[in-house]
């Protein structure tokens, strides 16, 4: 008897889940509008939103590097019903560079899928006189403290990026965050800050129209949407920071249902559209199975904590 039970709870759980979702899920992203990891969720909605059947509601949940929003959705119910996009800041960096987060990035997150991954750009102002990442270390290191760098908020990859960029050069430049890496790139295409090592999709568009400069792109390997730009680490060896979007909820998802919308966010993921649009943008598709992306996520968190103690950052 209780063995039948259990297969028909089974089978009625793996129905419900096979009409997964019968309302509005809702995604939340922890950057203002504009920026990668908001370019990121929106693309990837519009990839998923036919696939379900549903409208999928974006909620901008801003603040402390995308940690904020994280920590809602690890307090929200395990049901599929609230998303977040998980990326290197909120789920890699963050809660290593935090004192007080409201989660446990590993024990109660769990990861459905990557959705891609791009490196962050070096780029300056045109005024800034360099355009190798030899000549702006040599022009920072004569002006010490004079120059100013922005980030889309403290425990970003935006901020820890250039912080172990300027530990590894012993180049002084000021860090001015911001809420977004929108914000801190249209600063930089206004003159405001000098410099920015931040989401290519957010410099995309500044870059080819001249109102900013890419110097080097932050990962060993050149970004296909701009493959004349060099590495920062043929300049810096050892310099590497991959930044990645994926697609996260609460911990203790039932498997079934991770499994399912894991292959559906594969099947967004893989569409022409919606990998256009992604490369479009600067970044490259990478999809994964669930167990994949949670081992990669993990791995990040582990990776980062030990830089941030290296390094000796701490949130501002």
């Amino acid at each position: 008897m209780r063995t039948l039970a259990f297969l028909a709870a089974v089978s009625f759980s793996t129905a419900c889940f096979a009409q997964y979702p019968t309302k509005p899920p809702r995604l939340l992203v922890g950057f203002v509008p504009g920026g990668g990891v908001d370019q990121t969720a929106r693309i990837a909605v519009a990839g998923l939103a036919p696939i379900w059947n549903q409208q999928i509601v974006v909620e901008n949940k801003t603040g402390a590097g995308g940690t904020i929003a994280a920590e809602m959705t690890a307090r929200s119910a395990p049901d599929g019903y609230t998303l977040v996009l998980c990326n290197i800041g909120s789920h890699g960096i963050g809660p290593s560079l935090y004192k007080k987060v409201g989660y446990d990035p590993i024990a109660d997150v769990t990861h459905i899928g990557l959705i891609g991954v791009t490196p962050n750009v070096m780029a300056v102002h045109p005024s800034v006189p360099a355009n190798t990442v030899a000549e702006f270390i040599a022009y920072a290191k004569a002006n010490p403290g004079k120059l100013s760098y922005g980030s889309s908020g403290v425990g970003t990859s935006t901020h820890l990026g250039v912080e172990l960029f300027k530990s590894m050069t012993g180049v002084n430049i000021v860090h001015v965050p911001y809420k977004g890496g929108a914000a801190s790139s249209a600063d930089l295409a206004g003159g405001q800050i000098q410099l920015v090592i931040t989401n290519l999709p957010e410099q995309v568009a500044y870059i080819k129209s001249g109102r900013t400069r890419a110097l080097g792109v932050s990962t060993t390997r050149r970004s296909p949407a701009f493959p004349d730009v060099p590495s920062i680490s043929d300049t810096v060896p050892g310099y590497d920071v991959t930044v990645w979007y994926g697609l996260c909820g609460p911990g203790g998802m039932p498997r079934a249902l991770v499994q399912q919308m894991n292959a559906d966010l594969v099947k967004a993921v893989s569409s022409p559209e919606t990998a256009k649009r992604l490369m479009d943008a600067g970044i490259e598709p990478s999809s994964s199975t669930a167990d994949q992306f949670s081992a990669f996520a993990k791995a990040e968190v582990v990776r980062w904590a030990k830089v941030i103690k290296e390094a000796g950052i701490a949130a501002e």
